[in-house]
């Protein structure tokens, strides 16, 4: 069998800013043609180890390789295998979305011809086309993050840092930007992206890392990470609300386990699912009537809170 490539090995990497320490002893790698998304609250240090890896920022110990190449000896090669796309636009406003493509290749030394095929091939893969000449003025938030997505892809780069690609952009805006990134891995890229939005880590990734006060506290795929962190739910509807207090008594002494009741709803841990024909079977023999039954996992959000003791929804100003 063959082995699979690394396309990002970190190992002890160590970041400080004065007395804080931003990324503590972080370690983990990624294989190559997958996505891993990394979460962890504001200010858990994601950014910085976008930037470090990305030859951006230099790390104070430790090491990392893209591909084999480290990130301190080899960073001009490391920087010819990546393409990034930080939480600001890189895209120039004065200028329409075709000039911004054909500069962005033409530092990256191609001939202007050949930067300018590239662009009309980007905007094309991106949906762009019709707007090629229009004014960066009167792009939406989609847009110019895909904009920002195709500059990046300019040179082909097999590695992507993606650092918050969707922050702030409407449903519709995300969902083509999800598409985007499947499309890319399954043209062979790999990609590391950072989020703050949960369901999509759930959506893309095949691995997540979660960090949080610089370290890593949790590194799996999604599923393995809700099963360590959680036992499954067991949801129960009844059709008539006066039987939910007797129902959830029932279930009680089934499972032994404590029954929440929210009108007519019961909801309950189950640690063996086979036991739920006794539930149902005790329930029927008292005619309690069922309206809706679902056992549920764990949501990415409880591995979150279980992981960082940090509410998913708070917001607040990332400090690196």
């Amino acid at each position: 069998m063959t082995d699979k490539v690394l396309a990002v090995e970190v190992n002890g990497l160590v970041k400080k800013f004065g007395d804080n320490t931003a990324v503590d002893r972080v370690s983990f790698t990624i294989e190559q043609g997958c996505i891993c998304a990394m979460l962890g609250p504001n200010g858990a240090g994601k950014t910085t180890v976008i930037n470090m890896l990305a030859t951006l920022l230099k790390p104070d110990a430790g090491e990392a390789k893209i591909f084999g190449y480290d990130i301190n000896k080899d960073a001009e090669i490391v920087r010819q295998l990546i393409g990034l796309t930080g939480q600001f636009a890189t895209i120039d406003e004065q200028l329409t979305a075709m000039e911004n493509l054909t500069i962005f290749g033409q530092l990256l030394d191609l001939s202007k011809k050949d930067a300018k095929k590239k662009a009309v091939e980007l905007l094309e893969e991106f949906g762009l086309t019709e707007a090629a000449k229009r004014e960066l003025s009167k792009f939406s938030g989609g847009m110019r993050r895909r904009l920002d997505l195709a500059a990046s892809l300019i040179s082909n780069p097999p590695l992507i840092f993606l650092d918050e690609p969707t922050t702030g952009l409407d449903p519709r805006a995300r969902m083509q930007i999800w598409d985007t990134i499947r499309k890319l891995v399954k043209n062979g890229a790999t990609v590391l992206m950072t989020t703050q939005y949960l369901d999509e880590a759930d959506q893309l990734a095949d691995r997540i890392i979660v960090i949080d006060n610089g370290r890593v506290v949790g590194n799996d795929t999604p599923d393995k990470l809700k099963r360590k962190v959680g036992l499954l739910s067991l949801h129960i509807v009844v059709r008539k609300m006066d039987t939910a207090e007797a129902g959830a008594k029932i279930i009680e002494k089934i499972l032994g386990t404590e029954v929440k009741i929210l009108q007519d709803k019961l909801t309950t841990s189950i640690k063996d699912t086979n036991r739920l024909s006794e539930v149902l079977e005790a329930l029927k023999e008292v005619d309690i009537e069922l309206e809706e039954i679902n056992v549920v996992k764990p949501t990415l959000d409880e591995v979150f809170f279980a992981l960082t003791g940090n509410d998913p929804m708070q917001k607040e100003e990332e400090t690196k």
